[in-house]
């Protein structure tokens, strides 16, 4: 074990908390395991531990990144998702082989998915835009971890404007997907892509209204002024006089 991981283990073990470690469960549908250290906490360790590592190769991070991820520890993941998004001015493309393997081998929650995707999948394909095609073959995932991916790893970028047509592919692949993590995954997609092109979001859900799950179109419409809103809502298309 490297010696920083074994004391960055010590320390979230001084930190742990048993009132936080059970009430961090209610957030969650599956087994979470952690330490018990609250969110802020352990992203001030981790900012304060890349200050130690930032000088290593790329590789050898990555390396104990992967050993963070392997604890299962949902902490751990946490310090992997501020570590890989403070890299993302290193990535390259072959990068993405790694990050594919990450997410269907170790996360197991949507925390650590959207951690992770948001932040440094968002950069990655902020700077590799060529790469988005990768997520088409996550949506037709069976876990249901990186299908979430495919959709929450483009929030950052859609929320500024960019990549409607893919946000647009990916939502069509998981349209009808019976994974309530994935619904809200791609319904969150469709809302951030809202804020620069509701007009476009809006008459995606209106053709769709009648197949997507609710949860996911809740979602999609969260921003929209309530007479969209409404209209969204509206199970049956509206009827043509004769």
């Amino acid at each position: 074990m490297d010696p920083v991981i074994a004391r960055i283990r010590q320390e979230l073990e001084g930190l742990a908390d048993e009132q936080t470690r059970s009430s961090m469960q209610r957030f969650f549908k599956e087994e979470i395991t952690g330490y018990g250290v609250k969110t802020p906490a352990v992203a001030a360790l981790a900012k304060r531990y890349w200050k130690e590592i930032k000088h290593r190769e790329k590789e050898e991070i990555f390396a104990l990144c992967e050993e963070l991820y392997r604890s299962g520890m949902i902490e751990e993941s946490f310090v992997v998702s501020t570590w890989a998004y403070t890299l993302s001015d290193r990535f390259d493309k072959k990068d993405l082989a790694v990050f594919r393997r990450w997410i269907d081998t170790y996360i197991k929650n949507w925390a650590s998915c959207d951690g992770f995707c948001n932040h440094a999948l968002g950069e990655f394909f902020d700077h590799y835009p060529e790469c988005t095609g990768e997520l088409t073959a996550w949506a037709r995932s069976k876990n249901r971890w990186m299908r979430r991916a495919a959709a929450v790893s483009l929030i950052v970028p859609v929320k500024h404007g960019k990549f409607l047509p893919e946000s647009i592919g990916i939502a069509d692949l998981l349209l009808t997907d019976s994974d309530d993590m994935v619904q809200k995954g791609y319904g969150w997609l469709l809302k951030e892509a809202s804020r620069k092109h509701r007009d476009e979001i809006f008459s995606y859900v209106v053709k769709n209204r009648r197949i997507m799950p609710r949860t996911a179109l809740r979602y999609a419409i969260e921003l929209m002024p309530e007479e969209q809103r409404k209209e969204a809502m509206k199970r049956e298309a509206p009827r043509v006089k004769t």
